[in-house]
């Protein structure tokens, strides 16, 4: 139901007057007197007391994070630390020796979790000889996931001459799965692609490890 508003008194401007005859009160306009347009807050009453004419308003205003497109970025290698390591040990042609080098570089640092497999690449130069290793993937207790990409990738940016994969069985037994015996020949291929030699994958246990070249599973 709509409603009318009610009437506001009226101050100043209509003044109730009563009619000369018929004795009824009516409204005519008054002027205002001095004084009452003294007291109203006219522009330069509000001046001159220096008043605000409208109260400051708190803002609520929410400030958004500044988005800025993608761009492309310069990339490069960086060493992470180094790896003392004797002379005899930086040559890397047989599987024992690349055993060594895992257990005095990786075993021991902190990212290596024995519970998981880990797989390790090692970098070698043409005369194979250890240039130094990245860790590619850190699985479960049973499995690990591994592409040629990011295999090959640091080795192609570290302009490694050939390769050794490495990882270990947290069973430790060294015996090799019918999925690391294909991802050994998918990387071979990935390999000669790349003309980046895959010189072995070795699979450590708690005290022995294997070759997958040694056992045959290489092409020849």
């Amino acid at each position: 139901m709509l409603r009318r508003p009610a009437a506001r008194a009226q101050a100043g401007a209509f003044r109730p007057e009563r009619g000369c005859s018929l004795g009824v009160e009516v409204k005519r306009a008054v002027p205002l007197l001095q004084n009452e347009t003294q007291n109203m807050n006219t522009t330069e009453n509000l001046i001159a007391t220096e008043c605000p004419a409208i109260a400051p308003q708190p803002e609520n205003k929410i400030v958004k994070p500044l988005k800025f497109p993608a761009q492309p970025q310069e990339w490069k290698i960086v060493s992470l630390r180094e790896c003392p390591t004797p002379d005899t040990m930086q040559q890397c042609e047989t599987p024992d020796q690349a055993a060594a080098y895992w257990r005095a570089h990786i075993a021991n640092h902190p990212y290596f979790n024995p519970e998981c497999e880990c797989l390790v690449v090692f970098i070698l130069n043409t005369r194979r000889r250890i240039k130094g290793h990245y860790l590619v993937s850190i699985g479960t207790m049973d499995t690990i996931l591994c592409h040629p990409r990011e295999v090959f990738r640091l080795a192609v940016m570290a302009s490694a001459a050939a390769i050794i994969i490495a990882h270990n069985h947290p069973s430790g037994e060294a015996t090799p799965s019918e999925a690391d015996i294909k991802i050994t020949r998918d990387l071979i291929r990935a390999g000669q692609l790349l003309k980046i030699e895959v010189l072995d994958h070795i699979i450590l246990g708690h005290s022995t490890q294997t070759s997958l070249r040694t056992l045959g599973y290489f092409y020849s």
